[in-house]
């Protein structure tokens, strides 16, 4: 979008920050007390600059779709029926005397990185709103589709080094990883096909067949003098929205650094082993290269959980590829000196039943679910929250959708409170009644 010289960098006017209801309380309060609203609003931003330093520069948002079970990864009752234990037994891991279930021997070796969540909890048991709710930090709406984490982080905090602030890998992997409200122009660049696959290559990322980067110059200097004529005559925010991805998609091409950030080839055969070539390991290696080349979120999605029969056979076919995945991840990041500034989330729509159901499978289930958190902040080697001996319910400090989101948006600085304008002028936080929740933060 054009900027407007007379606001503040990367601000236009449908995206102000608007005073929230408790802003004016407090200027009310205050003024009372003899200080004008100029003094509060300075007061505030003083209070803001100084709370919300990042601890994060980059989010990985790793998804499972499905609904992961934490009975049989995170969260395994070792103690309980076997109607409720499930198939698998459990293995220690490096956080001393915590379990993780036996599909996951990896990331139990580099648990003294993690957060483990095991008190994750709302009420969305249908796949569409499930996934909702962690794509965006809000329940679904009828009257309003809002934005991604995606497309929040990048509407507030910008591109960097000429690479969209916004991936997902291998592509927008359903709506609600979109840009909802906002503009167009802030949704996902999808590479359009999977880092797995052989002759791998990002679509629409180098020049055309016999046009060399002076000829496309020219070519896009022309297009600018027709675009200025068009905009002329018509407004509209697809036409800003095209703008902005004809300008990302040039500095894209143009850019030899922001190519090879998308080159996959460039990693030793050596690492991308270690990773696994698997849709897993490839996804996330890639992931990693996109966040050190200066992309502020990836998104990526791993396997299918939803395991309503035979959760024995069809849980490990999905786990092995992202233990081994996952781990090197996390290792990975470490060793390069990346993980304590990139965010890494792994999450899931919603958990699985207490109980194993008449077909060895587990059914939809959000009341209680894991999710695990690395780096950005966050602890190491800690556990969060518990359920209770069957996993019926959280038994201590249930983490709710918008305190884990604002939580998250606190990590890159932001302020879950901002509000942003949605269509007909109407003002919508970022987050909806969440709180930052410390003991997550290190």
């Amino acid at each position: 979008m054009p900027q407007n010289r007379d606001l503040p960098h990367g601000q236009t006017p449908s995206t102000m920050r608007l005073p929230n209801r408790r802003g004016f309380l407090q200027a009310g309060a205050i003024g009372g007390l003899g200080l004008c609203l100029g003094d509060v609003l300075r007061l505030q931003a003083q209070t803001s600059a100084g709370s919300l330093k990042p601890t994060a520069d980059a989010v990985i948002h790793i998804f499972l779709p499905g609904g992961m079970s934490a009975q049989e990864s995170f969260d395994p009752k070792r103690y309980a029926p076997v109607e409720y234990r499930g198939p698998y037994g459990s293995i220690p891991t490096k956080i001393t005397g915590e379990h993780f279930g036996d599909p996951f021997p990896k990331t139990a070796q580099i648990a003294d990185k993690l957060t483990i969540v095991r008190s994750m909890t709302h009420g969305e048991a249908a796949h569409a709103r499930g996934t909702h709710n962690m794509f965006t930090g809000y329940r679904p709406s009828p009257a309003l589709q809002f934005p991604s984490f995606g497309s929040v982080i990048g509407h507030e905090l910008g591109s960097r080094k000429s690479l969209p602030p916004y991936v997902c890998i291998p592509r927008q992997p359903n709506v609600y990883a979109g840009s909802g409200y906002l503009s167009t122009a802030h949704g996902p660049f999808s590479l359009g096909a999977d880092p797995a696959a052989r002759g791998f290559r990002v679509r629409d990322l180098a020049l055309p067949r016999g046009v060399d980067e002076e000829r496309f110059d020219r070519r896009r200097k022309m297009l600018d003098v027709v675009d200025e004529r068009f905009r002329r005559l018509e407004k509209a925010d697809t036409l800003d929205a095209m703008d902005s991805f004809y300008k990302d998609a040039y500095k894209l091409i143009s850019s030899p650094e922001a190519r090879d950030a998308f080159d996959i080839r460039k990693e030793p055969a050596k690492l991308r082993s270690t990773y696994g070539q698997t849709q897993a390991g490839q996804r996330m290696l890639m992931a990693r290269r996109l966040v050190e080349a200066g992309v502020r979120m990836v998104s990526l999605t791993v396997g299918g959980w939803d395991h309503h029969d035979n959760i024995r056979d069809g849980f490990r076919r999905s786990a092995a590829p992202l233990d081994q995945a996952y781990a090197a991840l996390i290792t990975d990041l470490h060793q390069r000196g990346m993980l304590d500034r990139t965010l890494v989330l792994l999450t899931t729509e919603f958990g699985r039943t207490p109980r194993i159901n008449g077909n060895g499978g587990r059914d939809h289930y959000p009341r209680v679910f894991s999710i695990v958190l690395a780096g950005g902040g966050m602890k190491q080697g800690y556990v969060y929250g518990k359920s209770n001996a069957t996993s019926t319910e959280p038994d201590e400090d249930p983490l709710t959708v918008p305190d884990w989101a604002t939580t998250v948006y606190r990590t890159l600085g932001i302020d879950a409170e901002k509000e942003l304008v949605a269509p007909g002028g109407r003002p919508i936080e970022i987050v909806k009644g969440g709180r930052v929740v410390n003991d997550l933060l290190a």
